[in-house]
């Protein structure tokens, strides 16, 4: 059962803020960059990651409910707005929850169901904007 502090937590607190939203991030934007796996996934990216390096986290604290400083700089975008001019088909969109997954697995935040149930719904966003 969730203690009274737990229930009034977002996730992004109950994760361990934005440093652990920062290394999520970087974990995904080094699978991207290391593994031949996620290179479809890759080459839709510019040579250049930095900026989404530092982007990433941000709007991922944001989403789970930490500062909003990503939504601010970036009025009326969302994630399905920003991505519906690249040509994400089936491949990329798992590329993306896969190594989304295993970067949150690498950083493995506690609690394990609130790092899971993030995983599941950021796996989902992804895979809904294969077209």
């Amino acid at each position: 059962m969730a203690s009274p502090n737990e229930n009034a937590a977002t996730p992004h607190d109950l994760l361990g803020g934005a440093p652990v939203f920062e290394a999520i991030a970087q974990r995904f934007y080094d699978l991207m960059e290391q593994d031949p796996a996620y290179a479809e996934l890759r080459a839709m990216h510019a040579q250049n990651l930095d900026p989404m390096r530092r982007s990433l986290p941000r709007f991922l604290a944001g989403w789970a409910g930490g500062p909003r400083d990503w939504f601010e700089a970036n009025p009326g975008k969302c994630m399905m707005s920003l991505h519906r001019h690249f040509p994400i088909d089936e491949v990329t969109a798992a590329q993306w929850a896969e190594a989304m997954t295993r970067a949150i697995a690498d950083v493995a935040p506690e609690p394990p169901h609130v790092a899971q149930a993030m995983t599941d719904v950021l796996s989902r966003m992804a895979r809904s904007m294969a077209r």
